[in-house]
């Protein structure tokens, strides 16, 4: 009986884990890395074909999108997740294999100009609907025997609609050990979704720790629809947009909802018929979904919305189909809120609104959700002066809106309360899910609450009968830029050992005070700005 870490070790995306277990290999999730700061997507160690099964926790593609991929290879197995999240892989998988048959395309296109040999895409639309083939729906709080001696069940998380942990019970010899894997641990009071639900008992636990080094500002219950609309009051009263880079999943739902609640309310009294674009084909999609039968899924208060007619809408709403409809938004002078995708901004139609928006100070852009280390978007939140967008340097003039509350992932005091449920304390916690610093931070804070905890590195295999690592895994690199043209020259070699140098004094500077690592920061950003072209 043992784990192999595959994914998301020491890093936010790309979860996947192999339990081997009861004469059973599944993995638990089989997500992609996103980003631009990113690791390879990595080879899978045992043979598609040889896999039982996958068990999703949620639907978002950081832990599913190599799904068609595990499909292409040979897999054949059955693929378990609550019947929400089933729904919304059918349209986000379709989604990140047209992406993938794009950017095929494209690379072809510059190959064949060059001479050079064509790829293949990673896996096509095809791949995508041979992988929902294979997907079985299930129910929350239901125990479903895999095989003999192996049993689960999915509790809701409250990270997205149909997000879940999965308990594992294995038995073997005739002893039976369970596993608790957290997957994505939901903000408390978020709209739409239910809390997370508290588990109490476990051997062994695979944590997320996302945020597991900050809180987020909740200090008093959030008044989300309230904050909303006073930025939206404010910048249409001033003539400018409100630019939302958002999630087309999950995150947008939300948004519609309090949007719907604020033009019930009136709370926006500057413009109080402002128009609002959803400007995002996959949205559009995932909308409908959010619409459908969802009791057993969704909060109270969203039960009762739906008894008096649609979640999400109301006057105004528009969602853009055609690119032809989306960059008219920005020949339309009329004050407007503009929610797009991607939601760290490295891709998708938002990069047009940012940068038709970016230099106007009348502008607000808000920022809804994670920022991954070296996205557009957190440097963005990072204070940016100047960004790069098509190759136009774009000047930031418009206001920055980082808006921590509405995370929809846990804060460092949400997942210790998640943690603290389990009486007694499990015999071993594995820290996955978050970037490097982070996961190393939140395995000593639970060291500190006296659970015994690390976080493994990517391929470390760990035996759960004896309770030991069997191998200690490896240090991935991160992803190398692609090569220039040409060999470099002495001069760019230097550059890149200086910039090697310069991590190796970031990294020695960590526990500074926050004057001497913001001014550090400000001196190292406007390099930056001066020296990207």
């Amino acid at each position: 009986m043992k784990l192999t870490f595959l994914g998301a070790n020491h890093e936010v995306t790309g979860s996947c884990t192999l339990l081997e277990a009861a004469g059973q290999r599944y993995l638990i999730d089989c997500g992609m890395e996103q980003g631009k700061d990113v690791y390879e997507n990595q080879p899978f160690p045992v043979a598609p074909g040889e896999i039982d099964g996958v068990l999703v926790t949620h639907a978002h593609i950081d832990h599913t999108g190599q799904l068609p991929l595990l499909v292409r290879n040979g897999f054949r197995g059955r693929i378990y997740a609550t019947k929400p999240t089933a729904q919304l892989c059918s349209i986000m998988l379709r989604d990140s294999a047209h992406i993938q048959e794009f950017e095929a395309e494209w690379k072809n296109r510059k190959a064949k100009r060059a001479g050079a040999e064509p790829v293949e895409p990673m896996y096509t639309v095809q791949d995508a609907e041979a992988a929902m083939q294979l997907f079985r729906g299930m129910e929350y709080n239901t125990k479903i025997e895999l095989a003999p001696g192996l049993v689960i069940r999915f509790i809701d998380v409250g990270h997205l609609l149909g997000s879940s942990s999965i308990e594992i019970w294995v038995t073997e010899s005739g002893t039976t050990t369970k596993l608790v894997f957290s997957g994505d641990i939901g903000n408390r009071e978020q709209p739409i979704i239910r809390n997370p639900q508290y588990i109490t008992e476990a051997d062994y636990v695979v944590t997320e720790s996302t945020y597991g080094d900050r809180l987020h500002d909740m200090s008093q219950d959030p008044d989300y629809t309230g904050d909303l609309a006073k930025i939206i009051d404010e910048t249409l009263g001033k003539g400018g947009n409100v630019i939302i880079p958002s999630f087309a999943v999950g995150r947008t739902q939300e948004l519609l909802y309090f949007i719907r609640e604020m033009k019930e309310e009136g709370l926006v009294k500057s413009v109080p018929d402002f128009k609002v674009y959803v400007d995002s084909p996959l949205a559009g999609e995932a909308t409908r979904i959010f619409s459908g039968d969802l009791h057993g899924y969704l909060d109270e208060e969203a039960i009762e919305a739906l008894k008096g007619g649609a979640l999400f809408q109301f006057p105004s709403l528009c969602i853009t189909e055609s690119t032809d409809e989306s960059r008219a938004l920005n020949t339309d002078k009329t004050p407007k809120v503009i929610i797009s995708a991607s939601g760290m901004c490295d891709a998708g139609r938002i990069r047009h609104h940012l940068k038709h928006n970016l230099w106007r100070p009348e502008c607000t852009i808000v920022f809804v959700g994670f920022q991954a280390e070296g996205s557009l978007g957190r440097r963005l939140v990072n204070g940016a002066e100047k960004v790069k967008l098509f190759g136009e340097e774009i000047a930031v003039r418009a206001r920055i809106v980082n808006y921590h509350g509405l995370s929809a992932h846990a804060d460092r005091d949400g997942l210790l309360r998640w943690m603290e449920a389990y009486q007694p304390k499990p015999q071993h916690v594995f820290v996955v899910h978050g970037e490097s610093q982070v996961t190393e931070a939140y395995a000593q804070t639970l060291r500190d609450y006296g659970f015994q905890a690390h976080s493994p590195n990517y391929e470390e295999v760990y035996d759960l009968l004896a309770d030991r690592m069997l191998a200690p895994g490896v240090v991935l690199q991160p992803k190398a830029p692609e090569a220039l043209p040409g060999s470099a020259s002495p001069a760019f070699r230097r550059l890149e050992d200086v910039g090697q140098r310069l991590m190796q004094v970031i990294a020695r500077n960590r526990g500074g005070t926050n004057k001497d690592l913001g001014k550090f920061a400000d001196q190292i950003r406007a390099l930056i700005d001066k020296w990207d072209r």
